[in-house]
Order: structure tokens, then sequence, then C-alpha cells
């Protein structure tokens, strides 16, 4: 086999990685995206694997995959269908074939592939002989046996040495996609740099499987995406928990404040816990507490002695909290409660994606007990709603929601980092000592918020706690009237974001056939699949909401200029349920999808097209 292949330019591809929770995919997936990132593709990825610690192997619940789009122009979703599958076992085969284009590249461990597997698999036949992969190009690699040989001079045991038989995938892919194996071989160093052995026998196995694919006739024709346009700056790889961690990490340096997180480990949040516990060198404080509600409590308790507190979370921790967001809200301190959203209900489908958690986020406390709430809509600008809500949350003195999802915290995309003196300003509302004119609840007019006394201040002693407070004093109160008055003043300080936030962005016309209403982490599926239609010349516009609770001041003028509006939801339609609380007098149509998988482009043109054609 020549080593000067033909070689194919394209616009962008989706590789999928598919195998055993134990075979390393999720890792293989990993180091092609962050070499893509190097290479300076776009990119987005979709990590996909069981609730599980270790599910059945070689069955179709087993099966652990990570999906990359890579791309030479803006890449927004990590695409619909995979041109490349990389299926370590017939069960990883089995579960993907339907997300295949025709003619996709299918790359196999055909060591796996016999009637024991299969039998795991529910095949009733061989799939690699029944026809079912004809139109399919189909590299069959004896890749565990190669790899056990190859690391033979390591002296690792069997279960060691079949888990870097991922490598051996990488190795093919680099020849397939015309990359430098010295990138791999440099990610490597990076993750097991406390290990040489390891290093030494990844990197060989890595090197193994780029000169196998050398050989294959399969891989006569390799394929080159070439490097996106950026702008200037330095670009990275990142997840939506990391960003998110980092969002909340530089608004406290922003606003001159030490970050306290309060938390407690929960599928899929728990990477923020442990981000931000890796960077106590930027007086970052990060607290396992025992449960939910002594995360949310310390972090409470943190706010009032003058750090930024945050706690992290998912939905059925979200509901343990939601006393202690009720105490936030009475005692009128900022305070970041980051929900990343997964599927419910109870534990539910803790490792898939949903957006059940919008009205518990909104309306989920007992009482009056308004709280501003936030969605990011995509990994890289987590780190931009997650620094809006601490932003909002210090300025406004008041609890805020910041809801993400399972798709955007562990999927990622090429993120441009910001410099700090580019990041909004960030105004702590601090009084000096001995303020004659300090009132606990006194409220700046502006925006209705209280100022901030820190304990110990000379000549600021306050009560707080969960106790209603008078208006001004801040003196416990049980008169009627005052709790008339403190609540309706707590719903308008909430309401007075409204002042503080942009108006809501139609991507297209101001007036057309059909409006797509969307919100959070719907973004790139919803976006892509829009602007393919407009380019079809569909007269159709997309409002993505990232403000849920205030919504924009201009919500109601985005929503009336469309003859018809469709709200578009990984739920049963919270939104729709809640815009026709605030815009009743406006029908809304609904796509609703709960099987804790993310839109398609090519399901969302369909019912868009259906819903433009009808009367």
């Amino acid at each position: 086999m020549s080593k000067n292949p033909k070689v194919i330019e394209l616009e962008d591809v989706v590789v999928k990685f598919a195998g055993d929770s134990g075979d390393g995919m999720q890792l293989t997936g990993l180091q092609f995206s962050d070499t893509s990132a190097f290479i300076g593709h776009d990119l987005s990825t979709f990590p996909d694997y069981p609730s599980e610690i270790r599910a059945p192997q070689g069955t179709i619940a087993g099966i652990s995959g990570f999906q990359v789009h890579i791309g030479h122009k803006e890449v927004t979703t990590p695409g619909d269908q995979a041109d490349v599958l990389v299926a370590m076992n017939p069960a990883a085969l089995k579960a993907n074939m339907k997300w295949l284009k025709d003619g996709a590249t299918i790359i196999i461990d055909i060591d796996n592939f016999d009637s024991k597997h299969y039998k795991k698999a529910e095949y009733s036949e061989d799939p690699l002989e029944d026809g079912s992969l004809e139109g399919y190009n189909v590299v069959k690699a004896p890749i565990t046996h190669l790899t056990r040989s190859t690391v033979q001079e390591f002296g690792l045991d069997i279960r060691t040495a079949d888990k870097t038989k991922n490598q051996f995938v990488t190795g093919l892919l680099f020849w397939l996609f015309n990359r430098d194996i010295l990138l791999g071989e440099e990610f490597l160093k990076r993750k097991f740099k406390s290990k040489p052995t390891l290093v030494k026998a990844n990197i060989k196995v890595l090197r193994e499987g780029y000169h196998y694919a050398e050989t294959l006739e399969a891989m006569a024709t390799t394929f080159l995406v070439n490097p996106a346009k950026k702008a200037k700056g330095f670009f990275r790889n990142i997840t939506g928990n990391v960003a998110t961690a980092w969002g909340v990490i530089a608004a406290a340096e922003k606003a001159g404040l030490k970050l306290y997180l309060g938390s407690y480990p929960i599928t899929p949040a728990s990477e923020i816990l442990q981000e931000i516990s890796g960077h106590k060198h930027l007086d970052a404080i990060a607290f396992q507490a025992e449960d939910e509600i002594a995360g949310i409590c310390s972090a409470i308790g943190a706010s009032f002695a003058g750090r930024l507190g945050v706690t992290s979370t998912s939905g059925p921790g979200l509901a343990l909290k939601s006393e202690g967001i009720g105490l936030a809200v009475m005692t009128e301190l900022p305070l970041v409660v980051i929900n990343v959203q997964r599927g419910g209900p109870s534990t539910g489908l803790p490792t898939k994606t949903e957006q059940a958690d919008l009205l518990q986020a909104v309306y989920g406390r007992h009482g009056e007990s308004p709280v501003v709430v936030l969605a990011a809509s995509s990994p890289a600008n987590c780190f931009d709603y997650a620094y809006k809500a601490a932003k909002i949350a210090i300025e406004h003195m008041t609890p805020v929601i910041l809801l993400t999802d399972g798709y955007l915290a562990n999927g990622s995309e090429l993120w441009k980092i910001p410099a700090m003196k580019d990041l909004e300003d960030i105004k702590v509302p601090r009084v000096e000592d001995n303020d004659p004119n300090y009132f606990p609840y006194y409220r700046r007019p502006e925006n209705l918020a209280r100022l901030w006394a820190i304990p110990g201040q000379e000549g600021l002693r306050h009560q707080i706690g969960g106790l209603e407070k008078a208006d001004v004093t801040g003196q416990v109160s049980h008169d009627p009237l005052n709790h008339q008055v403190m609540v309706e003043l707590r719903e308008a300080k909430v309401m007075k974001v409204q002042d503080f936030i942009p108006d809501q962005e139609i991507v297209g016309d101001p007036e057309g056939d059909l409006l797509v209403i969307g919100w959070g982490g719907t973004w790139g599926a919803l976006i892509t699949a829009v602007e393919e239609l407009r380019e079809e010349g569909r007269k159709i516009s997309l409002a993505q909401f990232n403000y849920i609770h205030p919504l924009p001041k201009n919500t109601g003028e985005v929503l009336k200029g469309f003859k018809k509006r469709i709200v578009c939801e990984i739920n049963l339609g919270q939104f729709a349920k809640y815009l026709r609380i605030h815009f009743g007098k406006y029908d809304y149509l609904q796509y609703n999808k709960v099987q804790g998988l993310p839109f398609m482009i090519s399901e969302l043109k369909k019912k868009f097209n259906e819903i433009l054609e009808a009367e």
C-alpha cells in the first residue's frame, strides 16, 4: 500500500466512537476533539454513555459513545449522522447503524465479531455476511490481537493491555484524516504523565495503528478538513461544565471577591465541583458537602461572610435545595445555583439530557419566592451565562438559577479565551464602615437591591435569617401589611432585572410565516435547521431565549410579527406553558422530545416544513 494515498478535502466530517464502557471511547473521543481544536477546526462533541458504572459488556445497553463533528466552517451541533463509525464490538455496530450516512466508513475490531458477541448483541445472523453492510466501506482490523502483541514488552496484564487498544483506533483515524501523530503522542504524555510505562505503551500502540492503516486497501483514500477561519485570539476545546466553573471563577475575580462553591456530587454536574477544587491558587474554595442542603446552606453562609456563594446540582438536587433557595430569597444575598438538567423524574436518566427543570427553577419553592433564571445555550457560552448569573446575583443581591443540561455539560466546542479586561465590570454593592445612613433593607432605587454589609464591619450589625423582615430596618416582623410590602418588593426587585438585560434577538427577519422559539441548549440544532430552511427561501426565523425569568422587555414585540409560532423543547412543553401565562394572546405550536437525546436537524426541518406547508 502506498504511503501517499489519495486525499479528499472535506468541509466537515462526523466521527462516532462506540464500544463497551471499558474500551476507552470517551478518552479517544476527547483525544480526537482536543487535537482537532489544536489544528484549528471548529467542532462540537456529544459524549453518550450508560448510567451504570460498568454496564453489561457486549450488550447494546452497555454501549458508550462519543461523537465528534469537526469542520472548516462554523459547527453548531455534533451532527445527525456519522461519516465514520468505530465499532469495537457487534453491539456498538447495531446500536449505531441507523445514525450512519450512506457510504460511511465503519472500522471494526474483528477480534470481537464472533458468535458469542453476536448473541450478546442480539444478532440472529452475522452482520458481516448478511448483506446489511453493503454500500459501506468496512475496515476489518484485528485491533485487540495487534494491541496485545504490541505491548508485550511492557509486561502489562491482559486487562491493562486491552485498555490501550483505543490508541490503535486513534492511530487509524490519524492516518485517515492526515494528522500529525505527534499531536496524539503529546496528548498521551499529558494524560499519563505520572505513569511513564503507560505513556510508552500507549504511544507504541498509537504508532502501530497509524502504520497498520498505511497497509490497508480500505484506507487507500484519506481525508483532509482544513482549519476553520477564526478571529485572532487563543482558543481551546472546552466542555460546558468546565466553562461554567471558569465563568464563576472569572466573575469572582472581576468583582474582587473570593469564590466559594458548596456542593454535593451528582451526575452530570460533579465536574464543576472537581474543576473549581483545582483552583485554590485563585482563592476559590470548593466544599464537598454531606448532602444537597448542606451544600447550598454553606454557600449562603459564605455569601453572608462576603464571598461569592455558588452551589451546583442537577434536577433531584435542585428539589432538595428549594428551601435553601427560599432562605437566600429572604436574606437577599447573592447566590448562584447551577442546575445541570438530566432526565427525570426521580433518579431517571442520570447520564442523559433533558430540559424538564424549567418550571421547577421558576416556581419550585414554597411561598412567593422569586428568583432570576438564566439558561446557557452552548458549551462555550456556559462561561458567559455563568459570569452573567454571578454579575446579576451580586449587583441585584438575589439568588440566580443558571440552567444548563447534560448535553451542554459533557459536550464540548471551540472556545475563545477572553481577556479579563474585556469582561463586563461587576459592581459590588458594599457599604462603608460606620455609615450613619445604613439600614439593612434600604433599597437602592435604580434596582431595588439592598446593600451588602459583612459581619465584623464597624457599626453595621444587623439581623439575618429566614423570618420575615421589616421594610428598611430589617428587624424581624410578623406585621401583615409589612409582609405584603416585602413580598411585593422582592418580586419587583427580580422584575427590575429586565432593565439590565438585553432585548431578545431574532435570527432572521422580524416578521414571517414561522417563528421557531427555543431556550437553552437546543440552540445548535435549531439555528442550523432555521438557517438551512432560510437558504431554501422559507420565511422562518428563530428566537432563542437565554433570559428566562424575567423575560426580556421586548418579548411581546418578538412574538407578534409571525403568522405561526412553534416552541421546541426537550420536555413536554414547559416553556410553551410559561409563554402562555405571560403572552396568552398568541397561539403556540409545540415540538417536544423526551428521549434523553438532543434534537436532530433533520427531524426539526421535517416538522417546520410540515407547518409551513399546512394551511
